[in-house]
């Protein structure tokens, strides 16, 4: 396992390669075997870290609140829809959809989500490693790479099963 004070020096050691692994499975990869391959990866690693104990990725990214939430999410902060906008959120929605205004995530309180049950699919379903259509999203997996142990170790795994080096 992979302690979370290492993730981001490994990480960028492996940039390079990792962009052209990405390259390489473009080039060469079934898209519905590499997702079957994430998806039994995601739940081999998932099994063995605990995301409670890391956070990283609210502490390294924006949370993102979908419009459609907004009522609900004030609500259960016991605030005005306006004010919980005012008080966590960047001005004006992209994709019908509100960043936090600062990285950590402004609904991070050093040990976990305020939102609790009201957390956003986004944040709930982070690094996204288990849906379909891996191969297209590639750029963001590599990325995440650095922010979320359990995507490193799946490169480095998914590396392995394709013979890259």
């Amino acid at each position: 396992m992979i302690k979370i004070e290492n993730l981001e020096t490994l990480a960028k050691e492996k940039l390079d390669e990792n962009f052209k692994f990405r390259t390489y499975l473009k080039n060469h990869a079934d898209p519905q075997e590499l997702d079957v391959q994430f998806k039994q990866l995601h739940e081999k690693y998932f099994a063995m870290y605990d995301c409670s104990k890391c956070r990283n990725c609210c502490i390294k990214l924006k949370g993102t609140i979908p419009e459609n939430d907004l009522k609900r999410d004030a609500e259960y902060l016991k605030v005005t829809i306006n004010e919980f906008k005012d008080k966590y959120l960047d001005d004006k929605p992209s994709n019908h959809e509100y960043d936090t205004k600062n990285c950590p995530c402004d609904f991070f309180n050093g040990k976990e989500c305020v939102l609790g049950d009201c957390k956003p699919e986004s944040c709930k379903n982070y690094p996204h490693t288990n849906k379909d259509n891996r191969l297209a999203s590639m750029w963001s997996i590599v990325d995440s790479a650095s922010i979320c142990p359990v995507v490193y170790e799946i490169i480095e795994e998914l590396k392995k099963i394709y013979n890259f080096h």
